[in-house]
């Protein structure tokens, strides 16, 4: 790197390991700094380590328990912009709230943009994230924000494992389609497509799968998987279409709820996520999850962020 004695990382408590991995790989020391929490919940946090005129990245995913993730990054951007730092990046690998980015109904709020404005209220420069689960929340903010993809590095995995000439990408979903084309274009692969529908309220979804899956290894592809319902659902109708073999690949491992229950008793073969959501043991106990590190891509992103250099061309 050009410059490091310009450039600090700091950790939020969401996922302190992730940012080792991408500090290893940057070769720097993750910054120091404090935080507690008092008897009432309240964060407090403080830079242990000079930052005036630095560029500082915090990293921090507002994962599961998402308020208080969010309110201390929120602390750790306020505290950055007091002690004079020059730019202040938040690094979120996993963007909670991402859900919630147009009202699905009346009276109803749109929570991705009031942490857009949360972000840059508190005084945030630059945010750098992954796999946004909708791509126009980048137009929530007024400064820039890079959405990165854990895409290429899937279907690099997919191709060391698989036969490609039995491989079907799926998408669980319609909205999920883009996505699932962008990886079959990777793979040279065909597509097929989950339609599902409740004709009624409190009645069963319908799957009706839209493609030949017969004697196909179909690999499920999303942005996130949290109850795990629906990839869940989604590879019982295609392994009952005569697919061969279903694994499922998704970017953040939300995994909440029954996900770990339902994961370990349906038929799916994997399911493989990224390091974006710290996971805990029980979830990993379920045997069904692998995980591949995005740390390394991460920290190339912010490397070139800080040289000014090209993002886009990490794809190329």
């Amino acid at each position: 790197m050009t410059k490091p004695q310009k450039l600090r990382l700091f950790s939020g408590t969401s996922n302190p390991e992730f940012t080792a991995d991408i500090c290893r790989h940057i070769e720097m020391p993750v910054g120091d700094i404090h935080v507690q929490r008092f008897s009432d919940g309240e964060v407090f946090l403080q830079f242990e380590e000079t930052i005036r005129g630095l560029d500082v990245f915090i990293v921090q995913s507002t994962s599961s328990p998402a308020n208080d993730n969010l309110m201390e990054l929120l602390i750790a951007i306020d505290a950055a912009k007091r002690a004079s730092a020059h730019q202040i990046c938040a690094v979120i690998p996993y963007f909670g709230y991402a859900r919630q980015d147009r009202k699905s109904a009346g009276r109803t709020p749109i929570s991705a943009k009031l942490v857009a404005d949360l972000l840059q209220a508190a005084g945030v420069t630059r945010v750098l994230t992954m796999d946004l689960h909708a791509t126009q929340i980048q137009g929530f903010f007024n400064i820039p924000v890079d959405n990165i993809f854990a895409g290429p590095l899937f279907a690099n995995d997919i191709e060391s494992r698989n036969n490609l000439e039995d491989i079907l990408v799926v998408s669980p979903d319609v909205g999920g389609v883009v996505r699932a084309r962008a990886l079959a274009k990777r793979l040279h692969a065909d597509i097929a497509i989950v339609d599902k529908r409740r004709p009624a309220p409190n009645v069963a979804k319908i799957m009706n799968i839209i493609g030949d899956v017969e004697g196909r290894h179909c690999i499920l592809i999303d942005d996130m998987v949290d109850t795990a319902g629906t990839i869940c659902n989604a590879a019982e109708a295609l392994l009952d279409s005569g697919a061969i073999k279903v694994s499922a690949y998704a970017t953040h491992g939300v995994l909440s709820g029954p996900a770990a229950d339902r994961l370990a008793q349906s038929n799916l073969s994997e399911l493989v996520i990224s390091d974006t959501i710290k996971q805990p043991e029980h979830i990993l106990a379920t045997g069904k999850v692998r995980i591949l590190t995005v740390a390394n891509l991460m920290g190339e992103a912010i490397k070139r962020i800080y040289d000014a250099r090209s993002i886009s061309s990490l794809y190329e």
